[in-house]
C-alpha cells in the first residue's frame, strides 16, 4: 500500500481570500497534498479557489462539503469545472445536505430523504463534468442538459458520508466519500463496507476512495486537550446526526452534553493530540483502515491560540507524516 496522503484544511469561513495564502503555500511547497475548505457563507469556496488561481497559487483544492440547497446541479457542475480550468488541477468537490433547519431556511422545507437527494445530485454533477449530455428524470431533479466542451481537468465529485445509509447511496455514484470526525475503526468497519455495497449494487468495479477530516493539535505547554477538543468540535457535538455516528462507533456521547463528548473524543483518540510523531502514528491508523487521504483540521488551535500556532502545528504534523 502506498504512503498515506496528508492534506490541510483552511478551517474557517474566509472573509478575505488572502487568509488562504499560507495554507495554500503548504501545498505548493509539497508539505501537503491538497488544500481543503468547507462551505463558506462569507467568501464562497469556489470563488476563493479562483482568487488563489489568479494569485498564481495553482494548487489542488477540495471542498468538503458544498451544500446542495444553495445551487442547482448544473450550476454546481459549472462551478466545479471552472475551478478545474482556472487552477489547472482537478479539484475534489464534495456535496452534502446540511442540517434540516438550514435546508428549511433556504428551501422552505427539509429534505424528506437527504441521502437519496445527495446521491442523485452528485451523480448528475459527476456526469456533467465528465462531458455527458444528461437526460435525467429523478425524484428530486429533472433535466436535459450538457455543458459545452472545455479543456480542463475533470473534477473529482464526492459526497459527505457519516453513516452507512449515505455510504450505500453514495457508493454507486461518486468518486470520493468525505468523512468528518469519524474514528478510523468506524470507517473501516461501517463506512467502507457500506460504500462497497453501494458500488456493487451499481455495478461499479471499485468503491469511492475515502477522505477523512481529522481534528488534531500538537501537545505544548499551556494547552489543554479537553478544552481544545470542545473548542474545535463543540458545534458538531451538539448535532444529533454527528452524535449518532459517534455512538455507532462506540463513543458515549449525546448532543445535550458537548463537554462530555469532547472528553470522549480525546480519550478515544478521535481528537488526535500529542507530539508530532505520535500524531503521525495515530493518523497512519486511518491509512491502515483504508483511508486514502487524511485532512488535518487545526481549528481548535486557531480558536484557542491563534492562526500562526495553527499553521505551526500543520507544518510539524505534515513533516512528521512524511
Amino acid at each position: 500500500m502506498s504512503a498515506a496522503r496528508v492534506s490541510v484544511l483552511f478551517h474557517r469561513q474566509p472573509t478575505d481570500p488572502r487568509e488562504l495564502v499560507p495554507f495554500a503555500e503548504l501545498v505548493r511547497e509539497g508539505a501537503a497534498e491538497r488544500l481543503w475548505f468547507g462551505q463558506s457563507l462569507q467568501v464562497e469556496g469556489h470563488h476563493a479557489a479562483a482568487w488563489l488561481a489568479g494569485a498564481g497559487l495553482h494548487v489542488p483544492i477540495g471542498i468538503g462539503v458544498a451544500l446542495t440547497a444553495l445551487r442547482h446541479p448544473v450550476d454546481a457542475a459549472l462551478q466545479a469545472r471552472s475551478v478545474a480550468r482556472l487552477m489547472e488541477r482537478a479539484p475534489v468537490i464534495g456535496y452534502g445536505a446540511a442540517h434540516p433547519g438550514f435546508v428549511t431556511s433556504v428551501l422552505g422545507a427539509p429534505y424528506a430523504r437527504p441521502a437519496a437527494l445527495v446521491a442523485e445530485y452528485a451523480g448528475i454533477v459527476r456526469r456533467l463534468v465528465r462531458g455527458e449530455h444528461v437526460e435525467h428524470d429523478g425524484p428530486h431533479f429533472r433535466l436535459r442538459h450538457g455543458l459545452p466542451k472545455l479543456d480542463a481537468p475533470v473534477p473529482e465529485i464526492g459526497a459527505g458520508v457519516l453513516r452507512p445509509g449515505m455510504g450505500r447511496a453514495a457508493g454507486g455514484v461518486v468518486d470520493t466519500a468525505i468523512s468528518w470526525l469519524a474514528p478510523a475503526g468506524y470507517l473501516a468497519d461501517v463506512v467502507r463496507p457500506a460504500l462497497a455495497e453501494g458500488a456493487r449494487a451499481a455495478g461499479r468495479a471499485e468503491p469511492p476512495r475515502v477522505v477523512a477530516v481529522v481534528h488534531t493539535a500538537v501537545a505544548r505547554p499551556g494547552r489543554n486537550p479537553l478544552l481544545l477538543a470542545q473548542a474545535g468540535a463543540g458545534a458538531h457535538l451538539t448535532a444529533p446526526h454527528y452524535c449518532d455516528m459517534l455512538r455507532r462507533a462506540g463513543l458515549d456521547v449525546h448532543h445535550s452534553d458537548p463537554a462530555s463528548g469532547a472528553r470522549e473524543l480525546v480519550d478515544e483518540g478521535v481528537f488526535v493530540y500529542g507530539k508530532p510523531g505520535d500524531i503521525a502514528a495515530a493518523l497512519h491508523r486511518y491509512h491502515a483502515a483504508g483511508v486514502d487521504e487524511v485532512v488535518l483540521n487545526t481549528l481548535s488551535v486557531d480558536i484557542c491560540h491563534g492562526r500562526e500556532d495553527a499553521l505551526t502545528d500543520l507544518r510539524e504534523i505534515c513533516a512528521a507524516m512524511s
